[in-house]
């Protein structure tokens, strides 16, 4: 929200405050202040660099300071042909010193070349010789200086301004034709200089989008007296309550309407003070009627809309008109104020009359009741929406607006009324509108204010800070709280503005947020927690998971993060699933899934990164697999499934390339598997097995295995399937995978042997055995481990051959073997160890030791 300070001013003292103390203010109680923008005011002179660093806080700051010399108030007395130039004109104006000619070209004052000495003169902005302002027609905001030089043979020195040369706004297709009471020769930065404050209003401080809701948190931190608006109009004519009346159809999504007539008005522009706010606000100005909703919302804080009565009056058959509020029809169709055509779904609020739809309730109005140059009279509406209503509406048709933005997170029943009043006395005043007695207020569904009770005892042990209950009560009342004392302390109750504060735990929770806000979060002193400790527990799957990410990270890896919402388009290109968990309002059509698959996730990073020369990733989270609800049960949609999974990708190369290292082959099977066999050797898991596996539809048959851990199945790798690999925009190189299933693998138990360190020599030998090509290395280890029985320590498979000396169909495995026993052993005793290996290979499995 942008907030010119000037506008602050009509509701607080801001005297011996600078623009940077207020905005260090509101940021330590919670409306953090993004940027400030001057527009006039002087500023800081450590500003030029655009950044403002100040004690504790730093402010991004822009924008540009008038001379008060050299920039003033003046008036233009008559406006005369150019001598050698048809579209620029002499200007006959008077700075409050002097009489001056200037040369402009401005297009708004152009019709009153030639008509004499002007009846009223004109009141604008005028710049001086040496004046430093905007480039008005520079791409972007550039300064410059005003010099003397002559143009079409007219000497040119100053100049009256637009709102662009003096970074009020983008606007310099004219210059500024002030109001009539400003005082000529005035420094404009004393008549209209400016600061802006961009907030960031966080959703719980929705109730401060608007300026007497920041006039009120400054009050509060300032202790200074907040100046409400008097509105107070005079009514005539007919009352609007015989004229109009209200059904509301469903009061939860529409707890209150409120609706006021005025008559007789002008269209015409704003004042150009208003003007000025709203576009230093960041609202385009449209005219007098529009720009009081406009003006009357972001002053108050109720969206407000106008209708066109005689076209209600016109579309009732010229019998009162009837105003319903109720839900739309499937299919039902509006054209808004944008001239778009929308089709609408039965979860749409809309404002209506008998005849049909008028507007989309607190997002827009509709473009046939509009109020357009020829509107001569005004049905004003003010009410309160559902506030999830309205944000899913806005979301569905696309329309972020000032409403809605308000709406979507909540405006207070009571302001409706507030909102409405505000709004018919600036139209009046703008206009000359008649405004008709009374007003049309259905309000079926008053929320309660929240009722806390909160001692000092509460401030003390939440807070770490002494106060009295007389403290308490100050700091809640500044902020219009009702405080009433108790034996206990106070009982507290939330203002009729406040949506907010809760009951309960809640409830004084909430209201000990506001004592703190109000005493100063920088003013509560460090403390040490006084409440005792909670029993430390442990989270023993937490700790597992991190120490699986801490050995493959130390293997290499790098851990990914990637999104758990996904579309079925995404995922089928590694596997297809009948069934999703489907979100009910998708942010966007590739995000309207939960992810059945992690190695989909994790694809796709390996895509996003392809051409990096080698990657190597792994992730860790939950896949979501949908639980079909029992109807007998009656408890609704079954939440699903989230088993936990562990992905590893790699692909590219080995070894990075450098200047000693040329080449390097592509990451393959035996690399995944060797980092699956140190994970899960880290994790002491020791009765581990590889089994070829062509079950696994993304992984290349014969280029595959399984993975067992004590006889369960924990998890799959290979290479990626050629045709599931053709699907992604990535490299040559192979791609290998790994899955695991974290549940699993998580329970099965790991051993932690511990052996002495022996205290006699071991014996080394060296073994090749020849055998069938079709039989796996695992099978082979695993009898020489059981036939050398405890004097075996160590086996390693060293060297596999194939070749024409071992013959076709056949292999050869050579192993080194570790001899170690109680006592030091002799090489008989080695060699007979040996000669019951080989003897038990030929038996069982064919094999003949290679000579």
């Amino acid at each position: 929200m942008k907030l010119p300070i000037s506008w602050l001013k009509d509701y607080i003292d801001l005297d011996g405050l600078t623009v940077e103390d207020i905005a260090r203010k509101l940021t330590l109680a919670g409306l953090e202040v993004e940027e400030i923008k001057y527009a006039g005011l002087p500023m800081p002179d450590h500003a030029g660099s655009g950044m403002h660093s100040s004690g504790r806080h730093e402010f991004k700051t822009s924008g540009i300071s008038w001379d008060r010399d050299k920039i003033v108030v003046a008036e233009i007395r008559e406006v005369m042909p150019h001598p050698n130039a048809d579209r620029l004109t002499l200007l006959d104006l008077y700075d409050g010193q002097q009489n001056q000619v200037v040369l402009t070209g401005a297009p708004n004052i152009f019709h009153l070349k030639g008509t004499g000495k002007l009846a009223k003169p004109i009141k604008v902005a005028y710049a001086k010789e040496g004046s430093t302002i905007y480039d008005g027609h520079a791409e972007g905001l550039v300064l410059t200086t005003l010099k003397r030089a002559k143009i079409r043979g007219v000497e040119s020195y100053s100049m009256a301004c637009s709102e662009k040369e003096l970074g009020i706004s983008e606007e310099h297709e004219g210059i500024i034709i002030l109001d009539d009471d400003a005082p000529v020769g005035m420094p404009l930065v004393d008549y209209m200089g400016d600061a802006v404050l961009d907030i960031a209003v966080v959703p719980n401080m929705a109730r401060n989008a608007n300026v007497m809701g920041v006039a009120r948190e400054l009050a509060a931190l300032t202790g200074r007296e907040l100046k409400k608006p008097v509105i107070e109009y005079r009514t005539e004519g007919e009352s609007v309550e015989n004229l109009v009346s209200i059904e509301i159809t469903e009061p939860e999504l529409n707890p209150r309407f409120v609706i006021g007539l005025i008559r007789d008005v002008e269209i015409k522009p704003s004042p150009y003070k208003i003007q000025r706010r709203l576009r230093l606000a960041g609202i385009r100005p449209i005219n007098n009627v529009v720009d009081a909703t406009n003006y009357a919302m972001l002053d108050q804080g109720e969206p407000l809309h106008a209708f066109d009565y005689d076209v209600l009056k016109s579309r009732a058959g010229n019998k009162n008109v009837k105003i319903i509020t109720r839900s739309a029809k499937d299919g039902e169709k509006l054209t808004t104020l944008d001239d778009v055509e929308r089709t609408l779904s039965s979860t749409n609020v809309l404002v209506c009359d008998e005849k049909g739809p008028l507007s989309i309730a607190g997002v827009m109005g509709g473009a046939e009741s509009e109020v357009t140059d020829k509107t001569k009279n005004i049905l004003l509406e003010g009410a309160a929406w559902n506030f999830i209503n309205i944000r899913k509406t806005a979301k569905q048709h696309n329309l972020p607006s000032e409403a809605s933005f308000r709406f979507s997170r909540g405006v207070h029943p009571s302001l409706a009324e507030t909102g409405v009043k505000r709004g018919l006395q600036l139209m009046a005043e703008w206009s000359g509108g008649k405004i008709a007695p009374g007003l049309v207020d259905a309000y079926p569904l008053k929320p309660k204010d929240s009722v806390v009770d909160v001692s000092p005892r509460d401030v003390k042990r939440l807070l770490g800070i002494d106060l009295t209950v007389e403290q308490i009560a100050e700091l809640l009342t500044r902020l219009e709280f009702k405080c009433e004392p108790t034996a206990r302390g106070l009982r507290v109750t939330a203002p009729s503005h406040r949506l907010d504060i809760g009951e309960g735990v809640i409830g004084l929770a909430d209201v000990l947020e506001e004592v703190a806000r109000s005493y100063g979060y920088d003013n509560i002193p460090e403390t040490r927690m006084s409440d005792s400790l909670p029993p430390q527990i442990g989270n023993p799957i937490y700790e597992w998971e991190e120490r699986v990410r801490d050995l493959l990270v130390s293997l290499g890896l790098q851990e990914v993060v990637s999104y758990r919402l996904t579309s079925p388009e995404r995922e089928s290109r590694v596997v297809k699933y009948d069934e999703y968990v489907t979100l009910a309002n998708p942010i966007t059509p590739e995000r309207r899934v939960m992810r059945r698959s992690l190695v989909a996730s994790v694809l796709d990073a390996v895509e996003k990164n392809a051409r990096a020369e080698s990657i190597a990733m792994f992730e860790i989270g939950p896949v979501f697999e949908p639980v079909k609800s029992d109807p007998s049960t009656g408890s609704g949609q079954a939440l699903p499934n989230e088993p936990r999974k562990l992905v590893l990708a790699m692909t590219g190369l080995r070894d990075a390339l450098a200047w000693d290292v040329k080449e390097s082959p592509n990451f393959d099977f035996y690399d995944m598997k060797g980092r699956v066999e140190l994970l899960l050797s880290g994790l002491h898991f020791t009765d581990v097995s590889y089994i070829p596996t062509d079950s696994v539809p993304y992984l290349h048959p014969g280029k595959s295995a399984e993975v067992r851990v004590n006889e369960k199945v924990v998890g799959v790798f290979g290479e990626l399937h050629p045709l599931v690999k053709d699907k992604y925009e990535v490299e040559e190189a192979p791609i290998l995978v790994a899955e695991f299933d974290l549940d699993v693998l998580r329970t099965v138990s790991p051993s932690y042997e511990i052996k002495p360190v022996p205290d006699v020599p071991p014996v080394f030998e060296d073994i090749a055995v020849v055998l069938d090509e079709s039989i796996p290395a695992s099978k082979v280890e695993a009898l020489i481990r059981q036939t050398g029985g405890r004097a075996l320590a160590n086996v390693k498979l060293f060297d596999v051959y194939r070749g024409e000396q071992v013959g076709a169909g056949k292999k050869s495995l050579a192993y080194s073997l570790t001899y170690q026993s109680d006592k030091t052993m002799t090489d008989a005793e080695a060699a007979a160890i040996r000669r019951k290996i080989v003897r038990r290979l030929e038996h069982e499995l064919g094999a003949r030791l290679r000579s």
